[in-house]
């Protein structure tokens, strides 16, 4: 597994080493002792499946408390994955960090407790499968407003509206969640 340091501390990107014949490839996801020496000593307790159509737009989601650490690919498709910097004691608070995440470049993200988390759909369909280090708790889930103006957010929406869920639309601006405001 190769990894990528993100200009955001502790946001990382990993590229599996494939392995490719005439029957096809195969590459490893993951493997628990090697991501605890070399990217978070975490354990991992949910993993969800989502799939999305083109144009939709989910997140930006975290919880508070509770906050999850998430391990994010994409296993069909592709997807505009944006991680938000929440953590109040970071030197990068409200810095934004986004890439494709695909099938085809079988990279994943690690998103430390901390960060808000959302992507976009930019394929006809996407399916990412992403591990959490904490279980979804509802009562502290949270959404950080997409289009926050502080943020500035560089989605690839080519002109579109995204499609939106009616908790997505009603996110919190970035001042409300940090300054209470």
């Amino acid at each position: 597994m190769n990894i990528t340091d993100t200009p955001i501390a502790g946001l990382k990107l990993l590229a599996p080493r494939i392995h490719e014949d005439e029957r096809g490839s195969f590459c490893e996801t993951f493997r628990d002792s090697w991501f605890r020496q070399q990217i978070a000593d975490v354990t991992f307790v949910q993993e969800n499946h989502s799939r999305s159509i083109k144009g939709c737009l989910r997140g930006l989601h975290f919880q508070s408390p509770r906050s999850q650490g998430k391990l994010i690919g994409v296993v069909v498709g592709e997807i505009f994955d944006v991680a938000v910097d929440l953590r109040e004691d970071s030197p990068s608070l409200g810095q934004w960090f986004g890439t494709y995440l695909s099938a085809n470049n079988r990279q994943q993200m690690w998103l430390p407790a901390g960060f808000a988390h959302g992507f976009y759909v930019t394929s006809n369909s996407a399916e990412m499968i992403y591990k959490c280090t904490d279980y979804y708790a509802p009562q502290f889930e949270k959404t950080l407003a997409w289009d926050d103006a502080s943020l500035a957010i560089d989605w690839p929406l080519e002109g579109q509206l995204p499609i939106l869920s009616s908790k997505d639309n009603m996110g919190l601006s970035f001042d409300a969640i940090t300054k209470g405001v």
